[in-house]
């Protein structure tokens, strides 16, 4: 099977759900204990094997930018004082040159177009797309589950995890077919149905593996829910049997898009530190009394 090399990271939304901290700073930079959003969907397109990173950014982004670029005055300044914990982090958090490029989404036209703005730097190759505000807490990174099936299976992914109740009104949710482990076929796929007409309780979370022929469908989408291109409305023309699959992946998914789910994923990368872990726990046990 070819090797997923590139990674999509659509970065181009404003973040309004999080004004006035959203104002000047781009949504993806805001941190979850001391790690931007954004760096978490980095390491783990890193440690899935990506090797090229490409941003599909917007107006107000240079901070994104930034903070994968070298800073020589802040490593001089560390290296100075002997801050070789900090100098470290820093430097791991650099993309090299050459790994890394940028391309802007002029227009608001939803997550199909942003996914198409990245065609050329794609250059015909099977690729992941990685949403930042889906943050998954996992013992394997998500990708890495996904590639290493991708490696077996080929074809198209999605990951994939149970929702119950309503709460399935707010995915794309896929009919699944024969299962292979943790691995479903996908039969279909329908953006947010209701409850009573959703084909499952399996709903599409911000993980995707994808062959460079959605191109094909993207540049000749028409605009759907919302007036924009819908990546689920193209995503469904890949579908053939045997070529698609849902991977039900090991972890927990914070959706960091949301106020609660951001906090959520704060407390719970916190209490997994071995520095703060234990008073902050303390804390929260001091809550309930």
């Amino acid at each position: 099977m070819p090797r997923i090399r590139k990674a999509i990271f659509p970065v181009a939304g404003m973040g309004t759900r999080f004004l006035p901290a959203t104002k000047a700073m781009p949504k993806e930079m805001l941190p979850v204990v001391d790690k931007p959003i954004i760096q978490y969907a980095v390491e783990e397109a890193r440690e899935a094997g990506i090797e090229e990173f490409i941003f599909v950014t917007g107006r107000g982004k240079t901070a994104l930018e930034d903070h994968f670029d070298r800073n020589p005055e802040l490593e001089r300044l560390l290296k100075d004082r002997g801050k070789d914990m900090q100098l470290r982090l820093v430097r791991d958090s650099q993309l090299d040159s050459g790994q890394i490029a940028y391309t802007r989404q002029y227009d608001p036209l939803g997550l199909g177009h942003a996914v198409l703005c990245a065609r050329h730097l794609v250059n015909g190759e099977p690729f992941a797309v990685i949403l930042p505000d889906d943050l998954v807490k996992s013992q394997v990174p998500c990708l890495k589950q996904m590639v290493e099936a991708h490696e077996r299976l080929g074809g198209n992914l999605v990951a994939v995890m149970e929702v119950e109740g309503k709460a399935i009104e707010r995915y794309g949710v896929i009919t699944p077919g024969e299962r292979q482990g943790n691995c479903i076929e996908v039969r279909g796929v329908v953006e947010k149905p209701s409850e009573a007409q959703a084909p499952s309780n399996l709903a599409v979370i911000g993980r995707y593996i994808l062959e460079p022929k959605l191109f094909s469908y993207l540049s000749q989408a028409d605009r759907g829910a919302g007036g924009e291109i819908q990546l689920t409305d193209s995503m469904a023309k890949l579908i053939v049997p045997g070529n698609f699959h849902g991977v039900l992946f090991e972890g927990e998914r914070f959706d960091c898009g949301d106020k609660a789910g951001f906090v959520k994923a704060t407390i719970a990368m916190a209490l997994a530190r071995d520095d703060i872990g234990d008073e902050v726990r303390a804390y929260l046990e001091s809550l309930q009394h």
